[in-house]
């Protein structure tokens, strides 16, 4: 008769191989996530000075307009705006930015190409990685496109010629704070609701309103 001691050996490692899988899974799936680490004074500092910014080209959209943005890519400018341009819609632009405006777009131009050829694929660009990167389907596609690099950049303070202190500092832009302040607000305030009692508070005018808010009163009747 055969023993069936190995038998047993092979069921009792077997089951405390599942233990050993079972409590690793445990493990993972109950392991509690990382607590994120709380913002700096810093961080908080530059992402409300950036929403600011946002939203101060959200009121103002004629920044947009202004032909020196060239300055900032030439070469993206060319591809995303010139290279859609009608011969008229280049010769007004053009008489609106002046010769020496003109010139110094077409020095820039020449300085990035000859960085590209220099081996820097980047040249000497100002545009980070971004939607804009892509090619322009066509003209409105490519003025889209031009917005949301001079979007990105500005919000990123990296326009020189800009004097952000201003826009920064305006507590009237946070759009943002305001709109979290209001659904933080709703949020806690319990259901009620108004109506007119001609008993209840009727002043010389004849026309006050009683307010009746109330734990449970929602104005909706049950039946």
């Amino acid at each position: 008769m055969l023993s069936s001691k190995p038998e047993a050996r092979e069921d009792t490692d077997r089951a405390e191989n599942h233990m050993d899988l079972d409590a690793r899974l445990d493990d993972a799936v109950f392991e509690k996530p990382a607590p994120r680490h709380p913002m700096t004074g810093a961080q908080r500092a530059r992402i409300q000075a950036q929403n600011r910014r946002r939203e101060y080209l959200e009121r103002n959209p004629a920044y947009f307009d202004n032909l020196d943005h060239e300055l900032a890519d030439p070469l993206l400018y060319e591809r995303l705006i010139k290279k859609f341009q009608t011969p008229a819609e280049r010769q007004a632009e053009d008489q609106a930015k002046g010769y020496g405006r003109i010139l110094e777009a077409d020095l820039f131009r020449g300085e990035q190409r000859l960085s590209q050829l220099g081996g820097d694929p980047g040249g000497t660009t100002t545009a980070d990685d971004g939607p804009w990167r892509g090619e322009a389907v066509d003209g409105d596609d490519g003025r889209k496109l031009w917005r949301d690099y001079l979007t990105e950049r500005f919000v990123r303070g990296r326009d020189d010629d800009f004097d952000y202190d201003p826009v920064d500092a305006d507590l009237a832009l946070d759009v943002l704070a305001a709109r979290d302040a209001q659904d933080e607000w709703f949020d806690d305030e319990e259901p009620c609701w108004v109506a007119v009692d001609a008993h209840v508070g009727r002043g010389d005018d004849g026309d006050e309103q009683a307010q009746k808010c109330g734990r449970g009163e929602t104005g909706i009747q049950d039946f």
